[in-house]
């Protein structure tokens, strides 16, 4: 049980980490916004993914019921997803295909570590 919570506790703030980071980049970065434009998406969206990404932070780091904990890690999973969609569609390097795949890694096994503890 204790090398569980140890498992759930590092890959969670390894994820909440990179979301902080990414939220903050999100929302103030010129290159980022230049990447969103590459991409193809609107700007607000943007905003809006850097907004969503503090609050799924929350959900998952607050002593929150499980089900809060859930709509976090689906949230996560789909942005990790459509980002490495998003970038393979638009021929980008593989560095950029990459990275949101090896958070979605860490996010699987704070998502099965957590329920490991729930049960």
């Amino acid at each position: 049980m204790e090398t569980t919570k140890i498992i759930y506790w590092v890959s969670t703030v390894m994820v909440c980490l990179v979301m902080v980071f990414s939220s903050y980049s999100d929302l103030r970065s010129v290159a980022v916004k230049e990447a969103f434009v590459h991409l193809g998406f609107p700007g607000y969206f943007r905003i809006e993914l850097g907004v969503m990404k503090i609050i799924g932070i929350i959900l998952l780091l607050a002593p929150l019921p499980g089900f809060c904990k859930e709509w976090a890690y689906a949230g996560f999973a789909i942005t990790f997803i459509s980002a490495f969609i998003a970038h393979t569609v638009s021929g980008d390097p593989m560095s950029a295909r990459i990275a949101p795949v090896i958070v979605l890694v860490f996010l699987l096994v704070s998502c099965f570590a957590f329920h490991q503890l729930k049960n």
